[in-house]
């Protein structure tokens, strides 16, 4: 039987994002986060970063954390939406994919986009640009509480990502949320037969409960 997380992953964030409305946890996607590399959806706890600006003439080295992820699990980095230097580049990509990390969410830039997708590494951020973040921003807290793209994230909550971008589900209602999928996907599954067979969309819809399914949990 799927765990709650490979539930996830196997049916991609337009059913978690449902089933998080069904559930009244509608404002957990993390807008403005694009694909750059990689395919098809992954699912994994949150393993948290957060980035702090360096002083103008002050030193701060490259952040050196990817040795310390845990196979199958999502570094998620808050860097405040900055975009004038980057916090991942490929080395990072080919230790993470060696590693088994399933991907990494940037709330700012990334580079060597080429050679992070010739690697088949899955990679979602704001921008890319060529700038090293050494000396410009440093890692200041691991595994804390982090705000990504004004969606409060702790670590171990679940990050989903794929082609239409990435959101969060907190662990607090991972088992629920999966359930509400696995029903949201049997409610569309019917509906595409339904279509397949001829019935208007409005029809199926209205036959199955497409509109009010989940409303009184929300």
């Amino acid at each position: 039987m799927a765990s709650s997380v490979q539930v996830l992953a196997e049916h991609g964030t337009g059913a978690v994002s449902d089933a998080l409305d069904l559930l009244g946890h509608g404002g957990t996607g993390l807008a403005g986060l694009r694909r750059v590399s990689g395919s098809g959806s992954v699912a994994g706890p949150a393993y948290t970063l957060r980035y702090a600006p360096v002083e103008a003439g002050r030193s701060a080295p490259a952040g050196d954390f990817v040795d310390d992820v845990p196979e199958g699990a999502v570094v998620l980095i808050a860097n405040g939406g900055r975009t004038h230097c980057t916090v991942w580049g490929d080395i990072l990509s080919s230790v993470a994919l060696r590693r088994g990390v399933a991907g990494t969410v940037i709330d700012g830039a990334c580079r060597d986009v080429g050679e992070s997708r010739a690697l088949g590494y899955s990679l979602w951020s704001l921008a890319a640009y060529m700038k090293s973040g050494k000396h410009r921003v440093r890692l200041e807290a691991v595994q804390v509480g982090v705000v990504v793209a004004g969606t409060p994230v702790s670590p171990g909550d679940i990050v989903v990502a794929d082609d239409s971008g990435a959101l969060v589900v907190p662990a607090t209602v991972l088992e629920r949320t999966a359930e509400t999928v696995l029903e949201v996907a049997r409610v569309e599954r019917l509906i595409r037969a339904d279509l397949e067979d001829g019935v208007p969309l409005r029809e199926t819809r209205a036959r199955h409960g497409y509109n009010a399914l989940g409303l009184a949990g929300r």
